[in-house]
């Protein structure tokens, strides 16, 4: 996307590629829905809701990323 670009490649290393991993982050999030939107997927009258299924949020701490 960036190719020849100093500046790009310095922002990269101080904080590693951030448009790739929300890039990343946002096809998993989609085929999530996806999975989670067909017809027959949680509770029903056959399938009781029970706590810990489902989705899970992990968080970013702030601060450097590890490579």
């Amino acid at each position: 996307m960036f190719q020849d670009s100093p500046i790009y490649d310095r922002l990269v290393a101080e904080c590693g590629d951030v448009p790739a991993q929300v890039r990343t982050e946002a096809e998993r999030v989609s085929r999530e829905l996806e999975s989670v939107m067909r017809p027959g997927y949680g509770p029903g009258p056959d399938r009781p809701q029970s706590p810990g299924n489902g989705w899970q949020r992990t968080a970013m701490l702030p601060g450097p990323r590890s490579r």
